[in-house]
């Protein structure tokens, strides 16, 4: 027997034992999987575009400012001098090519109360405090802002810590602080939408919001887009969520000033996710945690991100799962790692016994008619067929929404560079559901044995759910973040460049002693 006749006796082999009813199953499951996600993206692509029918019949009826308030009486002088203080908190790490644009949306927010930005860095040495002094410079006289040195955590995440540290610093009369990420793309509008709702709603523990991801047209970033994608259906509820996203959290400033609920010494002792731990608190302390329709945001991807930066920051992402204040926190995410692997891998199952389908059926089709492996044929087919269907229907539910999202964006900021579908491959789109998933089981194991995690040049260590040990080691850690590419370091603080081999060799002797190295 030639080597291809064994090959073709594996194939039709493999394509009968996936007609199996357990291997029927598990294709049936993928393509429920598809058609939830579809489900979920449906009702999420009505929340949003409820609101872009909102802002379009408002204008129709004479508001052509109803990107910044439904009411255009609340911009009257009597109402905007009665609006609450807010102190904007903005951690950086790093300096890349989106900065300058995001940081200029955020200070020339149109929020007619009092308002101060407080842009917290680690040292003088992160290349984000020049370039962000360079900038509050050209605004000085119309904007009420500074730059807050941190210095180095030692007990937290150093997120976590320059957070705190802006709390500490913010005015005295600060009614609601708001958590932004240095890559958050705010609209003129966002600021007040937010603080309307706090006022509403004085319940409200934290209001969150959620990005759009802008692929730049690498595997990496539609890596990075389809791996958001399920979540923004949580946040696209026009209200109540148990989402949260720590890149965009407003909360009220006495929750800090007196340590409600443990919010400060929840994050201070041992925190490493800012999100993970205040969605933990809220949970614990039965809080609300709302998310307005309109806390929608650009997210440039960078442009060179590659493969390897996505990886590192799946890795991140998994790692939080490791995190956890309670033994109840504990429960909630051990079952969300087992729920997450297990749907990834059967969403993937299908489509690798979709190959093998179709595979021989070519291969039956080029050696002639077999009454056995004909008949499997066609029933391996039509799995596939069924599973092509569902798939389509997913991608369609997927651009739907991010269609919606992209005009909701456009609108609710009229004066920025439009936004347009015309970037995204869905082709990549499509492979890009396929690593991820693939990868997530893999990245969630990987982190559950290490228990440490390099973010952005700093190792953190994990022991019973919190940090109890920081390494800085700059020669071994990355010179660029994952998502935003920015420089991590000036000239004189960054590493030496290492190869490709040797940065994985020091990865693979870091998966067996982890306490030795640091990558």
């Amino acid at each position: 027997m030639s080597t291809l006749d064994s090959i073709d006796a594996i194939l039709f082999s493999l394509s009968r034992a996936f007609t199996s009813p357990f291997a029927v199953f598990v294709q049936i499951q993928g393509c429920t999987i598809c058609l939830l996600l579809a489900l979920g993206w449906l009702l999420a692509e009505y929340v949003r575009n409820r609101e872009v029918k909102r802002i379009k019949n408002s204008i129709k009826a004479g508001n052509s400012l109803a990107f910044l308030y439904q009411d255009i009486n609340e911009l009257e002088h009597s109402r905007q001098v009665k609006l609450p203080r807010v102190s904007v908190v903005m951690p950086l790490k790093g300096f890349g090519e989106h900065n300058l644009h995001n940081w200029r949306s955020q200070i020339t927010s149109l929020y007619g109360g009092p308002l101060e930005f407080l842009f917290v860095v680690e040292s003088t040495e992160d290349p984000a405090y020049h370039a962000v002094s360079r900038l509050l410079s050209m605004y000085q006289d119309h904007v009420e802002a500074k730059v807050v040195v941190a210095g180095l955590s030692t007990t937290c995440s150093q997120k976590i810590h320059n957070q705190l540290i802006g709390v500490e610093k913010m005015h005295k009369d600060t009614k609601y602080v708001l958590f932004l990420d240095d890559d958050v793309r705010l609209h003129p509008g966002t600021i007040g939408a937010l603080t309307t709702e706090m006022e509403k709603n004085p319940e409200i523990f934290i209001q969150t919001g959620y990005p759009l991801d802008l692929p730049s047209g690498t595997l990496g970033s539609y890596c990075i887009y389809e791996y958001h994608m399920p979540c923004s259906m949580g946040f696209a509820t026009g209200g109540r969520t148990f989402f949260l996203w720590g890149g965009c959290m407003m909360m009220h400033a006495d929750d800090f000033r007196q340590d409600r609920y443990g919010v400060v010494s929840g994050l201070r002792d041992g925190g490493y996710s800012d999100d993970m731990t205040l969605a933990s608190l809220a949970g614990a302390h039965k809080r609300l945690i709302t998310s307005p329709p309109v806390a929608v945001f650009p997210h440039p991807l960078a442009s060179d991100l590659s493969f390897g930066r996505y990886w590192n920051y799946l890795r991140k992402q998994t790692f939080v799962l490791e995190s956890y204040i309670s033994k109840v926190n504990w429960i909630m995410n051990k079952a969300l790692f087992a729920v997450h692997c297990y749907l990834s891998w059967g969403f993937v199952a299908p489509y690798v016994m979709a190959i093998i389908h179709i595979t021989s059926a070519l291969r039956i089709y080029i050696k002639g008619y077999h009454q056995l492996e004909d008949t499997t044929s066609a029933s391996g087919m039509m799995l596939v067929i069924t599973l092509a269907i569902c798939t389509f229907i997913e991608l369609l539910s997927m651009w739907n929404l991010t269609r919606r999202e992209v005009q909701l964006c456009n609108m609710l900021s009229p004066e920025a560079p439009r936004l347009s579908l015309a970037t995204y491959n869905w082709g990549l789109v499509f492979v890009a559901m396929l690593v991820d998933n693939f990868l997530y089981p893999i990245s969630a194991f990987r982190s559950h044995f290490s228990q440490s995690i390099n973010w952005s040049g700093i190792r953190y260590h994990l022991k019973d759910g919190k940090i109890f040990k920081i390494e800085r080691r700059k020669d071994m850690g990355p010179t660029k973040t994952d998502l935003g590419g920015k420089h991590l370091y000036g000239k004189k603080g960054a590493p030496q460049k290492a190869s490709f081999l040797s940065s994985l060799g020091r990865n693979l002797a870091h998966w067996r002693q982890p306490k030795k190295f640091d990558v």
